[in-house]
């Protein structure tokens, strides 16, 4: 499974879609990160190892292409719906003043999370994420319009390509500057070419994809008064740095800190940076409000 790779215990908890597997390790504050399509928990080993001593970390692997147990049909997979079931797993898992973290698409998840269920978040952190107009962005989109018109059809023939390891090392090599591991390369790959049903997840997430969900997000930013910590890979082809800087302009206590050097894959190119930034966010932002520290440069 993925989230195996992360430092910590594997635990499962049934939801009303089914099973999620999750990784959780340390103690302290809650930290809740959330993932992207194609990958799974493991995308955040390295900033829960360098966090886990200070703080609980959960780690969860959801339905979004590298998970390891389908979800019963039935279950609503838009933007929307999965953001239910990060909202699910923290009433669960009894998590409170949770401090949410998102990469990819698991950042629009984590806006529709605050927009519809933020009673549980206490403290928010962005890295390149999809947001406002771009779900999916420009060179994205043909991965959501191929899934709706050819559906599972598609998403069997996405997972046969990525058989082959030039297919995945060439894919992944578009959100990531560093090389990642075969190993790892493995963990977010084989769940999707072995499982039909985890493949009929990926399917139905990716038809559902709109931007009418991160853009009705986006209007509850203004009424998000806690505090957020956007951090943003600068080379990243796919989230323009204008995104980063409207999402600090619509949150009313948000802080911006670039990642040179990093593609959409932030927690792969720059984890400590990262885990630095987070570890110096909760410290200030426990301590009084974030309006009071001053903003990170932004070139």
């Amino acid at each position: 499974m993925g989230c195996s790779r992360t430092a910590g215990d594997v635990r499962e908890v049934l939801l009303d879609g089914g099973v999620i597997r999750y990784v959780e390790t340390g103690e302290g504050p809650t930290l809740l990160f959330v993932h992207g399509v194609l990958a799974n928990g493991v995308l955040w080993r390295h900033v829960v190892s360098s966090l886990g001593g200070r703080f609980r970390c959960v780690v969860p692997d959801l339905p979004l292409g590298g998970h390891s147990v389908a979800m019963r049909p039935e279950v609503d997979m838009t933007l929307r719906g999965v953001a239910g079931i990060v909202a699910e797993l923290m009433e669960a898992l009894e998590l409170r003043d949770v401090t949410l973290l998102g990469n990819d698409t698991g950042g629009a998840i984590c806006q529709a999370v605050i927009s519809e269920r933020p009673e549980r978040v206490g403290r928010l952190v962005l890295t390149n994420c999809d947001a406002y107009d771009a779900f999916f962005p420009v060179l994205l989109s043909p991965f959501h319009y191929a899934a709706k018109l050819f559906g599972a059809r598609f998403v069997d023939l996405l997972a046969w390509t990525l058989r082959a390891r030039l297919v995945r090392r060439a894919l992944f090599k578009m959100v990531a500057v560093r090389d990642i591991d075969e190993a790892t390369l493995d963990a977010y790959a084989r769940p999707l070419i072995q499982d039909a049903g985890i493949r009929r997840d990926l399917a139905r997430f990716l038809r559902g994809v709109s931007k009418r969900y991160t853009l009705d997000a986006a209007r509850s930013f203004g009424r998000f008064h806690r505090p957020v910590l956007i951090v943003w890979g600068d080379r990243d082809p796919f989230f323009s740095p204008r995104l980063a800087l409207r999402l600090q302009q619509d949150f009313p206590n948000a802080r911006l800190e670039a990642a040179s050097g990093s593609r959409a894959f932030v927690p792969e190119d720059r984890p400590e940076r990262l885990a630095g930034l987070i570890e110096e966010f909760l410290g200030e932002s426990a301590g009084g409000p974030l309006e009071e520290v001053p903003s990170g440069d932004w070139n």
